[in-house]
């Protein structure tokens, strides 16, 4: 299927009295608004049918999901007070908006060359990134925000999955729970796996659902994670970045790898 017949499918999918759908020839991505709220959601059309491809027919239908119930709740008045335990820190791109599309400006922080930490209210089915005229309107500053969210990230479970490719072990993060890659920000995560590796420890952030972390003990351990954090970043509904990051007293440095071979699909 080519993307303009699987775009017309998604935008069928879509069609809600009093919703526009606007599509960006540019960017592949198609722009639902409500205008009775003057907000709205993007969705990537490239990484959606990618995973069509692959048959991973749920993958579509959470995103289109995770539209639907976006705009719903843009909908609801939000406020911080007696809702801090659902506050969490969400990662994403160096590049990522720093301002709402109604010029807002959003709550984040520097975390690497590629990454910055935005923060966010879970709403339940969804979340909704923290402006800074929410915060003055609530009763909590801005270092308590960080800390009450860095706090709620350390407390939550943190399941792995993990895998042997040529030699090297790789774990992933499989919560699902839309704050995957947070754990990054888990430092005593980080200093148990530090622990833990024989070789030397790597991470991957190719998107907020995504955490890839390496034991690298040969030659060919960049490469495979290298070509991991690229195919993870091409599917991602949120992606952040395809570099991997070497891991150095809990401090994660970008790595730049030119790939020899693709590895073997897990």
């Amino acid at each position: 299927m080519n993307l303009q017949t699987f775009r017309k499918q998604i935008e069928n999918k879509l069609q809600r009295d009093g919703w526009t759908i606007r599509y960006d020839h540019k960017e592949s991505t198609l722009r639902v608004e409500d205008p009775s709220i003057n907000k709205g959601v993007t969705l990537a059309l490239k990484p959606l049918l990618a995973r069509w491809e692959r048959k991973e027919y749920d993958a579509i239908d959470e995103a289109i999901r995770h539209v639907r119930v976006g705009l719903e709740s843009m909908k609801e008045k939000i406020s911080l007070e007696g809702k801090e335990k659902q506050i969490f820190p969400v990662i994403r791109a160096a590049s990522f908006p720093e301002e709402t599309k109604d010029g807002k400006k959003l709550i984040f922080d520097e975390h690497t060359a590629e990454t910055r930490i935005y923060y966010a209210l879970d709403l339940g089915e969804t979340y909704t990134l923290l402006d800074e005229q929410l915060l003055a309107n609530s009763p909590i500053s801005i270092k308590e925000l960080k800390e009450i969210a860095l706090f709620n990230v350390r407390s939550l479970d943190c399941p792995l999955k993990k895998d042997e490719v040529a030699g090297n072990t790789f774990y992933f993060v499989s919560a699902n729970d839309g704050y995957d890659a947070s754990r990054v920000l888990d430092q005593s995560f980080i200093e148990k796996m530090e622990q833990q590796v024989q070789g030397e420890l790597a991470m991957a952030i190719p998107h907020q659902d995504s955490l890839i972390i390496a034991d690298i003990q040969n030659h060919t351990g960049y490469d495979v994670l290298g070509q991991m954090a690229l195919q993870f970043f091409r599917t991602g509904r949120i992606p952040v970045t395809a570099l991997p990051f070497a891991v150095e007293n809990g401090e994660l440095e970008p790595v730049f790898i030119l790939a020899q071979k693709k590895p073997k699909d897990r």
